[in-house]
């Protein structure tokens, strides 16, 4: 059985993910966050998340220093709108903070999910 084109370029960002990712993966990833289930470039609608926690309709996107160009960061927007109009809301962190200010980013994270919880 074949996977379709999104689900192979997918796996594919797994296998290349940046340093940032890398480390924020570590700390995000087997229930290791607050045994919350994290999953990586996963698929949302037509888009693929960096991390998303399905449970919180959580995602987390992580930005290099492409998304300070116009075009890029209009189009990070509506894609932002897209996933939001799906249910799921959006943490942005730039690869800056994720290595330079790992421990703020995670309480960042945990803030929102206090947030999220009835």
């Amino acid at each position: 059985m074949t996977s379709n084109p999104q689900t192979l370029f997918a796996r594919k960002l797994r296998h290349t993910q940046t340093p940032a990712e890398a480390r924020l993966w570590e700390a995000l990833r087997a229930g290791r966050f607050d045994g919350h289930r994290f999953r990586r470039q996963h698929l949302i609608g037509r888009y693929i998340a960096d991390f998303a926690c399905e449970r919180l309709m959580l995602v987390i996107e992580l930005d290099g220093g492409v998304h300070d160009q116009d075009d890029r960061a209009l189009n990070d927007h509506l894609r932002q709108q897209d996933i939001e109009a799906l249910g799921w809301f959006v943490l942005r962190f730039s690869n800056e903070m994720v290595m330079g200010r790992l421990l703020e980013v995670l309480e960042a994270i945990r803030e929102q999910i206090r947030l999220a919880r009835p």
